[in-house]
């Protein structure tokens, strides 16, 4: 293959995460379609390269990392177009390291960029770099975060608008009220913020927002999947129904009139549009599980599994965890919540035992009352506009403190004896 070898994954030693932080690529914006070559002289840099072309912010890009540096480079693009952006590693001095580009700009076309990795932190060298076109130096080691941030930096608009985070919420089981913890959180966000937030209940066909919410909307998501090439932020408009001064909608239909068998992608479009308009996507997912539900999750900024404390649910829960570890290994760690707890007469296993396994701390407990989000439910109100004393609207604003970076996750309380009746009994009153 020459002097430009691919380096192989599989044959490599495990990744050195040592520079990585996922706290570092929380506002790393989504590359956009790009092709990208690197060629590196070590393994030490090829790593967090690779890493970065795996994440889930650049699903989009084409990368390509080769063994060797700027020589490699030459040789390669001789006979070769070069791609939107070069990446290349350099041991040599800065003298040197001069002299190897002149020859790089004979074969690289005017459109690309370049960024270098080199080994000398030499202010004259950067300043040097710049003035002859190189688009940014960075001294290694480098992290993912430093190679995605610089890499959006150079094919993001500055003036685009921040997007806004996606939050998906998915039940370990089916039945565990994860969508009710999506509403009831969704609502409690755009409430104590003043923040727009937008529901978007995937669940086609067996979809529940609308009740909750007390809507009846002649459109909503079913029309933006299927007219995904059309979708624009006037149609998103358009198919949001308002729950609230800061909520909005898109509604799963209301009737059982056709099958659903989405693609890979179908949500991808709805999910960007919806991002750009609000700071914050709350996305309600089924709990089914196949490619596109797959790939949401892969996708969203942040995730919440709801589960309540059984064996099935722990045993889901752990397969969740593991896979998107797999998916996202440059994210944090899902949130945890467990719900329906304290239901009498059965046996549970208890949070920290539940906890363990996953190597989650549960950012809320919530107890069984079916009696409030009964009630809730059946008016159409979240539950903090039945009651606003109850200790699930507690644990839903703390809950809306952390999703939003607004606070840090805490032990949650345990609801006393003294508590659920008193609960309780004002339920059975009413």
């Amino acid at each position: 293959m020459g002097a430009a070898e691919t380096m192989s994954t599989a044959s490599r030693a495990a990744p050195d995460t040592s520079f990585d932080d996922p706290a570092g690529l929380e506002n790393v914006r989504p590359i956009p379609r790009i092709s990208i070559q690197a060629f590196c002289e070590s393994e030490a840099v090829a790593r967090p390269i690779e890493n970065a072309g795996a994440d889930r912010r650049m699903a989009k890009t084409h990368m390509r990392v080769n063994l060797g540096g700027i020589r490699a480079a030459v040789e390669h693009f001789s006979g070769a177009p070069t791609p939107n952006l070069v990446i290349l590693e350099s041991k040599l001095p800065p003298l040197e390291l001069i002299g190897e580009l002149e020859s790089l700009s004979e074969v690289c076309d005017p459109g690309s960029k370049v960024i270098i990795i080199g080994h000398y932190n030499d202010v004259a060298l950067y300043r040097d770099l710049m003035h002859r076109g190189v688009s940014e130096y960075l001294v290694a080691p480098v992290s993912i975060a430093d190679i995605m941030t610089i890499i959006g930096s150079l094919f993001t608009a500055p003036d685009s608008e921040p997007l806004g985070r996606s939050i998906a919420f998915v039940g370990a089981k089916g039945g565990v009220g994860s969508s009710t913890i999506a509403h009831n959180l969704a609502w409690s966000i755009s409430k104590l913020f003043s923040s727009d937030v937008v529901i978007a209940d995937l669940d086609l066909p067996f979809g529940t927002a609308n009740i909750n919410f007390d809507q009846d909307p002649a459109q909503g998501i079913a029309e933006a999947v299927f007219s995904a090439e059309r979708m624009d932020d006037t149609m998103l408009d358009r198919l949001l129904s308002k729950c609230a001064e800061h909520l909005s909608l898109l509604a799963a239909p209301s009737l059982l009139d056709r099958t659903y068998d989405f693609s890979t992608e179908a949500f991808s479009a709805l999910i960007e549009t919806a991002q750009r308009g609000a700071p914050v996507v709350a996305l309600d997912i089924p709990h089914v599980w196949n490619d596109w539900t797959r790939s949401v999750l892969a996708s969203a900024d942040q995730i919440v599994i709801t589960a309540t404390p059984d064996l099935a649910n722990l045993r889901n829960a752990k397969n969740l965890v593991d896979m998107l570890a797999k998916l996202r290994p440059n994210d944090p760690v899902p949130h945890l919540i467990l719900n329906q707890l304290a239901i009498p007469r059965r046996p549970e296993i208890s949070p920290e035992e539940f906890a363990d396994p996953l190597g989650l701390e549960p950012i809320a407990q919530i107890n069984f009352d079916p009696q409030a989000f009964g009630n809730a439910a059946n008016n159409g109100q979240m539950l903090a506009e039945l009651d606003g004393k109850h200790p699930a609207v507690e644990a839903f604003e703390h809950v809306a403190h952390v999703l939003t970076g607004r606070g840090t996750a805490k032990k949650p309380k345990k609801q006393g004896l003294l508590q659920r009746l008193r609960h309780s009994g004002k339920a059975t009153r009413e």
